[in-house]
């Protein structure tokens, strides 16, 4: 990558307003025996929809923006999460996708934000990166503090900090650990918030040259929680399927925009036509039988840049979004 601003220096600043902002955010900030401290942004505390657009900020690496705004766009749900990132690619691939997979024990979560580039891990004798993601963008980075994101409804075992930790490079007095559950409004928020970057998920996946992707904004409905698991990840992802927008913006040829565009869409899933939750509950709630096309936005616009030409696909649907949604 051309650009290579550290994601978790960025982050330093949304953390520490976390912190010292913790009552104000109705967060819960507690120290473990071994130093790591500890974000609850709705475990036993309520959280709240600013905490989760600030979690959106750091799960961005520091280098995008997540605003709340009202919008018209959808017939009965007018709260949206906007996302915009100076560097799509790092921001959302290199720093936000939940790429991580951690477990111990009973306890598993997937780990997302800064701390993901810069941990490695030891093969065959040479240092190389947790994900290898990492390998393809050619990013790592490096400094004393870092921080990543987990959605679940518990703190991770020190067994799983002792690891974050350890493979960062840090000790755990310098990692920071901010626990969403996908039922709380901060982790609805953080979530719909990765609209951007499942588009970009998506078109890695479609072989898009990563380096042709210049610039992105997204945004979604938020959704409303739900305290069942599997409803309230369903009306997450939900949101982005029938309501997401993303608009990129890319070089190269005008038939590589337009078949970036055509493709993009969730539309254009095998498994596109119900809510989540239903399809993840017909797959025997197995991940890895959904087909991996059917996360991306809704809506797309890919301009070429270099002939000024846009190309438009995909489609809302407001019946699924308010079958998902509960109205």
């Amino acid at each position: 990558m051309q650009y290579q601003a550290s994601v978790n220096k960025l982050t330093q600043p949304l953390v520490a307003h976390l912190l010292d902002n913790a009552d104000k955010l109705r967060l819960c900030v507690e120290k473990l025996e071994n130093g790591c401290t500890i974000i609850d942004a709705g475990i036993k505390v309520p959280g709240g929809l600013e905490a989760g657009r600030i979690i959106t900020e750091i799960c961005m690496g520091g280098m995008g923006t997540a605003t709340l705004s009202q919008s018209c766009y959808t017939n009965h749900w007018p709260l949206t999460i906007n996302v915009h990132a100076t560097n799509p690619v790092l921001s959302c691939l290199g720093s936000q996708y939940a790429g991580w997979s951690l477990s111990h024990g009973k306890y598993y979560a997937l780990g997302s934000g800064p701390a993901r580039a810069m941990a490695t891990k030891v093969k065959d004798g040479a240092v190389e990166p947790v994900e290898e993601l990492y390998k393809e963008l050619e990013y790592r980075d490096s400094c004393d503090k870092t921080v990543l994101v987990i959605e679940n409804d518990a703190v991770p075992p020190l067994e799983i900090v002792e690891k974050v930790a350890a493979a960062c490079g840090v000790s755990p007095a310098d990692l920071t650990i901010i626990v969403t559950p996908t039922s709380s409004l901060a982790g609805g928020v953080q979530v719909v918030g990765r609209v951007l970057e499942v588009a970009m998920h998506k078109a890695h996946a479609l072989h898009f040259p990563l380096e042709n992707i210049i610039d992105g904004t997204g945004s979604a409905p938020v959704c409303p929680p739900h305290p069942n698991f599997v409803k309230a990840m369903g009306r997450t992802n939900d949101a982005i399927l029938f309501a997401g927008q993303v608009h990129l913006f890319v070089k190269g040829s005008d038939e590589a925009a337009e078949k970036l565009a055509k493709e993009l869409p969730s539309s254009t899933s095998k498994d596109y036509g119900k809510p989540f939750a239903d399809i993840f509950k017909a797959y025997e709630y197995d991940f890895f039988k959904v087909d991996a096309m059917l996360f991306s936005p809704a809506v797309v616009i890919v301009t070429a840049v270099e002939s000024g030409k846009s190309f438009r696909a995909g489609k809302l649907d407001n019946a699924l979004l308010d079958q998902s949604f509960g109205l």
